[in-house]
């Protein structure tokens, strides 16, 4: 996907793109490739080497969840675009695959989507074996040098070799750009109603929408957005799908747009619209901006397709990093994750739509039942310690059930700390109504004075909050009450967490339940 602060880099990378990559640039070391540097995550999926930025092409068949990412092999800082790949058969296993589409005299490859394509409308495979087709932007950069607007176009590519092998369409691209400088990361869906291929995609500040039989001749239908929801940056990365309303009979479509800068907290955010669409147009309920993680570290992301129906789930996964300092996080060798998958959930209340994210359920085989320490119930005020014992904080998940009592506390949550007396404090404030994420005093900041701060989203609490986190070497990851709220941010502190303190000030909350329990590394 395409970043404005990055296109001189491109320009000075430029020659590396044509051919196969060497990876001569890339570090080597053992206990990378093992996966258990410093900072990098152990239940999260990240590449081996190399730079990773959006989810792209994800797509579920025969058994197998498909993820393919912007990837650039040959540095750790973005640069000419491919798409890296990796399956797992349970959302939470990865097996990293050779890479699948290069960059090319088209240009390079940008963001997309994949889909199966079941009744073969695109004659890439047969009937017995339908083919996978992922439609991607090219993004040309000779186009770019000499100043033209329409620099990405949409290309398709195929497999019927269950994603190993990808063959790119001869007669890409198969959707010109109709003169808007950003034009780019396609979401592809079938449309039962209409019995077609919809396409909704990034159009500077809004989204366009088109229709198909073939997934190769594209008419357009209509556009959203420019009149609604967040205008902070450009517009990126739209998905577009139907959820149903509080698990029921009823009905509504969602609509993901991703938008860097002017994020709820700065930076890279996701926000969402609901409302109704038939195959056409979208029209929403409202056109407000809703955000879907008000955390830092929460970027492009989208949904897998052709999740079986009987499975029902609608699953997200999203890149855990922000513009804002993606480039020069303090990895080596490897640089960027993605967040863990979740399950999203449209719920209704007083008229009001609401997007939740659950964490998916595949994630509990990695819990170590021996290691899973409970608390007894406890009046807290002020800050207590817990015994943690040899539970190590940056590897686990932890569940706290809070009751708020009459006289409610100013401020309540926990903070996470090591031997040096750095901290991630995570807590919510009765006075300003919002839940938040402090990293001012987290480790390492060095890197960008646009790092530091605190992360706040807006939230009421009742009588009781659930709090529930997954702590994974430099993220955490913070559901509150079942997903109404999430809150994703990166950390790199210089030693792991030894030490969880619970605390409340300006009063006392009732501590109902701590788990703490030590998540399995996946690799």
């Amino acid at each position: 996907m395409k970043k404005k602060q990055f296109r001189i880099l491109i320009l000075l990378l430029l020659p590396l793109f044509f051919g196969c990559s060497s990876n001569k640039n890339v570090k080597t070391a053992d206990s990378e490739s093992n996966y258990t540097g410093k900072y990098r995550p152990q239940f999260h999926f990240s590449p081996q080497k190399g730079w990773m930025n959006d989810p792209n092409g994800m797509v579920y068949y025969q058994g197998e969840y498909h993820l393919f990412y912007q990837y650039y092999p040959d540095s750790t800082v973005w640069g000419p675009m491919h798409w890296g790949h990796a399956i797992s058969k349970d959302l939470v296993h990865w097996e990293n695959l050779p890479i699948a589409l290069y960059p090319d005299s088209l240009g390079l490859i940008f963001s997309g989507s994949a889909v199966v394509d079941w009744k073969n409308t695109t004659g890439f495979g047969s009937a017995e074996n339908p083919p996978l087709v992922a439609i991607f932007t090219y993004h040309n950069m000779d186009r770019e040098k000499s100043g033209r607007v329409d620099v990405e176009n949409q290309g398709i590519a195929y497999s019927i070799d269950k994603g190993r092998t990808w063959t790119k369409y001869e007669k890409n691209p198969v959707l010109l750009n109709p003169g808007s400088r950003d034009f780019r990361d396609p979401h592809v869906f079938w449309h039962e109603g209409t019995q077609k291929w919809n396409l909704i995609l990034s159009a500077h500040d809004k989204v366009k929408i088109y229709s198909s039989g073939n997934l190769k001749d594209w008419q357009p239908e209509s556009e959203f957005g420019s009149d609604a929801g967040a205008h902070g940056g450009v517009w990126e990365c739209p998905d577009l799908f139907p959820l149903k309303v509080n698990g029921g009979d009823q009905t509504k479509w969602v609509m993901i747009v991703n938008m860097n800068p002017g994020g709820p907290n700065g930076g890279s955010g996701t926000q969402y619209f609901v409302g109704g669409y038939d195959g056409h147009e979208f029209t929403a309920a409202s056109k407000e901006t809703s955000w879907l993680d008000y955390g830092r570290d929460n970027y492009a992301g989208v949904c897998w397709s052709d999740v079986p129906k009987e499975d029902g789930r609608r699953l997200f996964l999203g890149w855990m990093s922000n513009w804002n300092y993606a480039n020069v996080v303090p990895t080596d060798v490897w640089r960027s994750a993605m967040t863990i998958p979740r399950e999203l959930k449209l719920e209704e209340a007083n008229g009001k739509y609401q997007v939740a994210s659950v964490p998916v359920s595949e994630l509990n085989q990695l819990q170590d039942q021996a290691s899973k320490i409970t608390f007894a119930e406890e009046q807290i005020s002020g800050e207590k310690k817990l015994d943690t014992k040899d539970i190590n904080l940056n590897q686990c998940e932890l569940a706290l059930n809070l009751e708020i009592g009459e006289s409610a506390a100013d401020s309540l949550g926990l903070i996470l700390e090591n031997s040096l007396g750095e901290w991630v404090k995570i807590g919510y404030s009765g006075k300003s109504k919002q839940f938040f994420i402090d990293r001012t005093k987290s480790g390492n900041m060095s890197f960008s004075d646009r790092f530091t701060g605190i992360d706040y989203a807006p939230y009421r609490i009742g009588n009781q909050v659930q709090l529930h986190l997954y702590i994974d070497a430099a993220s955490v990851e913070l559901f509150v009450d079942e997903g109404k709220l999430v809150m994703t941010d990166l950390f790199f502190s210089s030693e792991n967490f030894n030490a969880l303190k619970i605390f409340s000030s300006g009063g006392s909350v009732l501590l109902q339940k701590v788990e703490i329990v030590r998540l399995k590394r996946i690799w």
